[in-house]
């Protein structure tokens, strides 16, 4: 038999038919009592009350029974991590909340380019390795779909290096990985030349290896005082766009203009936004940029959180994601961290949710996951719990018991991966 029946479950919530732009209540969420799943293959052939579908299917399913309190929920996605490093950035915290500025950071040897030159020295099995056991760590969160970018490597082949690595990594694990080129996250100390000569050299030389070896569809960039300004950046984003990537900037992290060009260039996603002012915030709403709330590099920064509440009060596409990095989210926590942001910024769970589902699907340009209905992908992660409340409201310590992608059970809690 293809088809199986998953239930019942005590709740279950599907995201289905819910606005991709705005604020949400709760009373939104619908929640079905006593549901159900089918799935055939990778698919949701159908969902809704148990008791309908058993009768409707009858002995045409296999039936995995659940058996005791239980709620379910579309799979996670972590639309924007860092994942593929080599090195360890503690002293950086420690120096950091010890009153030490960015520069004198830099000089005692840390900073974005300590990372550059540990992945720089790491082989691309090893690089491998070490993105396996982050997705794994992801995985047991609930998370279905990671998007992990480049960026660390800062030259043609060391860029080149950490995308084959993100593959090699996919030949391994269970869920989807999506990769991003960000050769543009700073110019290299060692590259001989000023900003404009390095991406220049990203064009003529990466990008054509980016199509011929199909290694992403996705081009990133970091916008701000201490990476690339606005007159830098612009052909570099209208070169990407020209050739059919899809593009994403890190935006208004420090300074607002990131999210100016993002808009401008119809960029996907806009991801930071903790520096926005109310003109930023309302042009991200009047557009179908995704906006994405980063709160683990608030939290590892100390700084001010993404305004998430002003942002969907206006109207716009509002996702949540880990930033997972070595510098200044090294947390890697999804549920921890979204809920943190939801207690700062007065977010309902029907936009917690949604930020981390459909909402994270658009900010990857997916379109086949996120919500728990026909013809979507059967991702959806199982909790023993009788309230979805409890999801956020234990902040992260309530982990799912099982972990479902494209219609196969890939995780049980307490179960190696």
């Amino acid at each position: 038999m293809a088809k199986k029946l998953i239930g019942p479950f005590t709740q279950l919530l599907p995201l289905a038919n819910m606005p991709l732009h705005g604020a949400l209540a709760d009373n939104t969420l619908e929640i079905i009592e006593k549901g159900g799943i089918i799935i055939e293959h990778n698919r949701i052939v159908d969902m809704g009350p148990y008791s309908i579908l058993r009768e409707k299917y009858g002995s045409t399913v296999a039936f995995a029974d659940i058996d005791t309190p239980a709620v379910c929920v579309p799979g996670y996605i972590d639309c924007h991590t860092h994942i593929a490093f080599s090195g360890n950035r503690a002293n950086d915290f420690a120096l950091r909340n010890a009153g030490a500025t960015y520069l004198e950071i830099a000089e005692a040897g840390g900073g974005i380019w300590s990372t550059v030159q540990h992945t720089r020295e790491t082989s691309e099995e090893k690089l491998a390795a070490h993105i396996i056991e982050r997705v794994d760590t992801l995985i047991k969160q609930g998370i279905t779909t990671v998007e992990i970018k480049s960026g660390y490597g800062l030259s043609i082949e060391q860029e080149v290096k950490t995308l084959h690595a993100i593959q090699l990594a996919q030949k391994e694990v269970l869920v989807d990985l999506v990769p991003t080129c960000l050769a543009a996250h700073m110019k290299p100390r060692d590259f001989d030349g000023d900003a404009t000569t390095y991406l220049e050299k990203m064009v003529a030389e990466l990008f054509p290896i980016l199509r011929q070896e199909n290694l992403t569809n996705r081009i990133d960039a970091f916008v701000e005082k201490s990476a690339f300004n606005a007159i830098e950046i612009r052909p570099y984003l209208r070169s990407a766009k020209e050739q059919g990537f899809d593009i994403t900037v890190h935006a208004d992290q420090f300074t607002p203009s990131g999210s100016v060009i993002a808009i401008e260039f119809g960029a996907i996603s806009a991801d930071h936004l903790e520096a926005s002012t109310e003109d930023e915030i309302h042009l991200l709403a009047k557009s179908d940029t995704v906006a994405v709330a980063l709160p683990g590099a608030s939290l590892g920064l100390g700084c001010s959180y993404t305004p998430a509440r002003r942002l969907l009060d206006e109207g716009a596409i509002l996702a949540i994601a880990t930033d997972w990095n070595p510098g200044s989210a090294p947390m890697g926590q999804l549920m921890v961290q979204a809920s943190i942001l939801a207690t700062a910024e007065k977010l309902s769970n029907a936009e917690v949710f949604s930020a981390i589902t459909f909402r994270a699907a658009r900010a990857l340009n997916l379109s086949d996951r996120g919500q728990l209905k026909r013809g979507q992908l059967a991702d959806f992660n199982i909790y023993t719990t009788s309230n979805y409340q409890n999801i956020t409201y234990m902040q992260g310590t309530l982990l799912p018991q099982q972990v479902w992608k494209s219609g196969k059970l890939i995780y049980t809690k307490g179960e190696q991966l």
